[in-house]
């Protein structure tokens, strides 16, 4: 288990130092299409206005990284020096010239030298494997020299569900996985003594993000060093749900004394992003922007029976459950007041968290930063929201549900997962995760992803039990799992043929129960 004394290395990004005592540094990352310099940079100032540290923009391919010098001399010469990160998948080339240009690129492991992942189990001999780190270490080798000749720093961003076929081979599409991937490049820039390193663990699943970046953090203690991490939850989704989740799995780690610069992905605006991570950090941190005295770092608990927590009411002091089971061992959070880790091994513990807030959205935010992890990691079998400010009753027990819902303790309604979309989005996404939940919000026990293209999206919403997928101009398509079942659907009838889909399957399934009960 990870100590939570975990601390990292300064290093530079452009002029802004990040990681150490400094400040958890925000950023978001464009929508616009990185060849199109005029609506690019009139996000990224918009984005920048909004309390953005750093600003990120895809560049798939050769011309749009070639157009970030047009975009970064723009907003240059608007009066912002703010640090442009460019996120590559699947082009060497485009990041070794992005990497000439702006002060930070993203590059994915499972993507950057390895081919898409086809979840096909593949086999390697011990010969083979690292025969395999050995081709990685060459291709990647012409980046670390332009980086190192422009200052540029580099994120290694793995992704849960974009693997390689060799890591998912030997590890499966695991957190163990991920963070093994993770390592494998750290290990090439470290040969090659290159230090300007950031990292980061991203899934939509709060527990694996979590589990994934501790497992990190262990892996550089043991090899002795500590490079600052970056802190996601990918495919949030929007609103309110969106969100809780960004904040139960940012706060989580945040609290433990992890992370060093966050963004929160919704389906939103981009600049919308900014406020939401503003409060998370500003909440759990305060004015440092950095958590000064983390909190213990605890352990992930199984139950022998189907872990079930109740949502409780505090009727003036006495805590009601769903069932009128009263709650005698009540443990009390508030700001900057986290339970010791001992105190949670009653399995009949009801948490209560105590606010006074006005707002609504930043109850949200503020109640999953702070009580997210403890429903994460299995610890309560309540949960209680007390505001003395205006949000109250219905509203406080719908959103204990939805913390409940956000962390997967408890799933009362269909789960959602929605990118936050960027330049290789070619449709709406936004008015198609309005589109989806509208025809399939009666249903519940489901998990649905949404994605703006087939570059992430059928690797990242891997554990989805659907995906609505992105595939061009106005088409989509329809996956179940990790496979597409319906391609190139117009977008104005892809949901219904989504649904169609889920009810066929559904039928298929009851009637198999059905014949399985007859036996």
């Amino acid at each position: 288990m990870p100590s939570c004394n975990f601390k990292s290395t300064n290093i530079l990004i452009g002029s802004l130092p990040l990681g150490g005592t400094y400040p958890v540094r925000i950023q978001s990352m464009t929508n616009t299409n990185t060849l199109y310099t005029a609506v690019s940079v009139a996000q990224c100032i918009r984005i920048i206005e909004a309390g953005a540290d750093l600003v990120r923009l895809t560049a798939q391919g050769m011309r749009e990284a070639a157009n970030l010098e047009n975009i970064k001399a723009e907003i240059r010469k608007a009066g912002f020096d703010t640090p442009l990160v460019a996120d590559i998948h699947f082009n060497p080339s485009a990041a070794e010239l992005a990497a000439k240009i702006v002060e930070k690129v993203r590059i994915n492991p499972g993507n950057y030298a390895d081919k898409r992942a086809s979840f096909i189990k593949q086999e390697f001999s011990e010969q083979e494997y690292r025969e395999e780190i050995e081709r990685i270490h060459s291709r990647i080798l012409p980046l670390i020299n332009i980086c190192r000749e422009h200052g540029t720093a580099v994120r290694i961003g793995v992704n849960h569900g974009s693997l390689s076929d060799r890591i998912m081979t030997r590890y499966g599409n695991t957190p163990e996985g991920m963070a093994v991937s993770a390592m494998e490049f750290i290990r090439i820039f470290r040969a090659e003594n290159f230090h300007r390193l950031v990292l980061s663990m991203k899934s939509s699943d709060t527990g694996i993000m979590i589990k994934a970046t501790r497992g990190l953090v262990e892996l550089m203690k043991e090899e002795g060093f500590a490079y600052p991490l970056h802190l996601g939850v990918t495919e949030a989704g929007e609103g309110e749900d969106g969100r809780i989740r960004s904040a139960a799995g940012i706060g989580a780690l945040l609290s433990e004394g992890i992370g060093d610069t966050i963004r929160v992905s919704l389906s939103e605006a981009p600049e919308k992003e900014i406020p939401v991570a503003r409060e998370i950090v500003d909440f759990l941190a305060g004015p440092a922007g950095r958590v000064t005295n983390p909190d213990s770092i605890l352990r992930f608990k199984t139950h022998d029976k189907p872990y079930m927590p109740e949502v409780v009411t505090n009727n003036n002091g006495i805590f009601l459950g769903e069932k009128n089971q009263r709650y005698n061992n009540v443990i009390t959070l508030s700001k900057g007041n986290f339970p010791a880790p001992e105190s949670l091994d009653n399995e009949d513990i009801m948490l209560n968290g105590e606010f006074n807030e006005d707002d609504p959205e930043k109850l949200a935010i503020d109640s999953a930063a702070l009580m997210g992890k403890y429903f994460i990691t299995r610890q309560a079998g309540g949960i209680c929201i007390s505001n003395k400010g205006k949000v109250t009753d219905e509203k406080l027990k719908e959103l204990s549900f939805s913390i409940l819902q956000a962390t997967g303790a408890r799933i009362t309604r269909v789960v959602y997962l929605s990118c936050p979309t960027c330049g290789r989005t070619k449709f709406d996404l936004q008015e198609a995760v309005r589109e989806v939940k509208a025809v399939t919000g009666h249903l519940n026990g489901l998990k649905i992803a949404v994605m703006g293209c087939i570059v992430n999206g059928p690797g990242e919403m891997a554990d989805a039990d659907y995906g609505y997928v992105g595939a061009g101009n106005g088409k989509v398509h329809i996956y179940r799992g990790t496979s597409p079942v319906l391609k190139n659907i117009p977008q104005e009838s892809a949901t219904e043929a989504l649904l169609a889909l889920i009810e066929s399957d559904r039928k298929v399934l009851a009637v198999s129960s059905n014949a399985a009960h007859r036996l």
